[in-house]
């Protein structure tokens, strides 16, 4: 865990003091914990988790992705699909709104079937 501790900090771009600060830790702190000096509690994960959307499976196994993306993320980016001057990835969105259930069923065995041929 000492290691992703040290990939999310570097993620979000912030310093040892400054991602301690949103913890409540010192950079000090933050350094030992990286360095392995100090074991992580599980109130520390509990707290990175929450403060900057991290994926509790993914910060203490690393499987997984890193950041939980959240619906408010999700919208920000439709929002912003829709604002663009992409009209495929608009199009796209708009057929989802008169897609009948069976629609969307087939479209899924579509995405699977693709996704199974990534590995």
């Amino acid at each position: 865990m000492n290691e992703r501790l040290k990939l999310v900090r570097k993620a979000l771009k912030l310093s040892q003091d400054s991602f301690g600060e949103r913890l409540g830790m010192t950079g000090g702190a933050v350094s030992h914990l990286e360095n392995g000096n100090r074991n992580i509690t599980e109130q520390v994960v509990k707290s990175i988790c929450r403060e900057f959307g991290v994926d509790y499976i993914w910060f203490t196994t690393g499987d997984g992705e890193m950041f939980v993306e959240t619906d408010d993320d999700f919208m920000e980016r439709i929002d912003r699909i829709m604002a663009g001057e992409d009209d495929a990835r608009k199009n796209l969105f708009k057929s989802f709104l008169d897609a009948s259930d069976e629609d969307i069923a087939a479209f899924q065995r579509i995405i699977d079937l693709f996704a199974s041929k990534k590995d």
